[in-house]
């Protein structure tokens, strides 16, 4: 049997997770299914450790790579300080192009405050389009670290900015020739700059600074309802999320209508899912307006297991399998 394209099931992940890892008394956290970023005992502090690959995207490939890594340190509550980044290169690549990559990654780097300090890259046979690995490196005190398994039943979901951030900018440009004359060009300029907004950092520790936040996780690969069902999973709880609730921005609906693709299974790089107490989250929406940052309520967590989505009118769609990003299923397409 063939895996399938994207993240492996969860089932097999498990197994893999099974052999690859040991237990070591340094390390607080390891690898686990819905877990952002490994914990690393330093005594009164923390390092916190994730890196993520950039396969799916071609254009800023650079800048995707360093951000979404950096997010995933983010949402432990501590802010990234360190990066390496591997840049693996298709024949035929120019030197200018792998100068372009570098340059965006560092433009990332600066705007976090983060710094790069080392890598690798290469020119590597049988790739199609370049691939890009970045791994980020923070330190947080012990007694502020977030995880993504230490969610509470009757805890409030909250996202940042809405569904499919990530996935619209990729969407935008990667698919110009299939959206060329079905969305007008000033949605599609719109719908790149997306790209800019990929960085969760500030808001997480907005966030940690509210307090009652017990769980953060970046909406990466399987968008919104993929990052649901993965903190539900790494709690042990079950969740509902109600899609009327779920902020889908117009570019972003748009695109996705044309393409006939769920915004709420779009890849969402910048859009932070936090689960806080009840008694903080209207502070913790109050914070996040005043710095410019929108948010919206679109869930909570409750004891079971599961995912439900309540759609718009009203009928409950269980969720039982992994969700599969849909910028997955479009690239196959070709």
């Amino acid at each position: 049997m063939s895996l399938p394209i994207g993240k492996l099931p969860y089932s097999e992940l498990r197994k893999l997770l099974s052999v690859i890892s040991r237990p070591d008394p340094s390390v607080i956290l390891g690898p686990g299914v819905g877990e952002d970023a490994a914990l690393i005992d330093l005594g009164d502090r923390v390092l916190v450790v994730h890196s993520d690959p950039i396969t799916g995207a071609v254009e800023r490939i650079g800048w995707y790579s360093v951000h979404v890594s950096a997010n995933d340190v983010a949402t432990r509550g501590a802010r990234p300080r360190w990066l390496t980044t591997v840049i693996l290169l298709p024949e035929g690549s120019t030197p200018a192009y792998a100068l372009g990559i570098a340059r965006q990654a560092r433009e990332a780097a600066d705007e976090i405050g983060a710094v790069v300090i080392g890598g690798h890259t290469e020119v590597t046979p049988g790739l199609g389009r370049p691939i890009v690995v970045s791994t980020a490196f923070g330190v947080a005190e012990k007694g502020r670290v977030v995880s993504t398994a230490n969610a509470r039943p009757g805890d409030v979901l909250v996202l940042t900015k809405g569904a499919g951030v990530e996935g619209t900018a990729i969407l935008a440009a990667e698919f110009g020739d299939r959206l060329a004359g079905r969305v007008s060009e000033d949605t599609l300029e719109r719908a790149k700059l997306f790209v800019r907004e990929l960085s969760v950092v500030r808001e997480a520790m907005l966030a940690v600074e509210v307090g009652g936040v017990h769980a953060m996780h970046d909406a990466t690969e399987g968008g919104v309802l993929g990052a649901v069902q993965e903190m539900a999973i790494a709690s042990g709880l079950s969740a509902v999320v109600f899609e009327e609730q779920v902020p889908v921005r117009a570019e972003t609906a748009e695109i996705c209508r044309v393409l006939g693709c769920d915004p709420l299974r779009l890849i969402s790089s910048g859009s932070l899912l936090i689960a806080v107490e009840p008694s903080r989250a209207e502070r913790l929406l109050g914070v996040l307006s005043e710095a410019g940052v929108p948010a919206a309520t679109i869930g909570r967590l409750e004891r079971g297991e599961g995912l439900t989505l309540v759609r718009k009118g009203g009928v409950e769609e269980k969720i039982l399998e992994p969700v599969t990003d849909e910028l997955w299923r479009l690239l196959s397409q070709g």
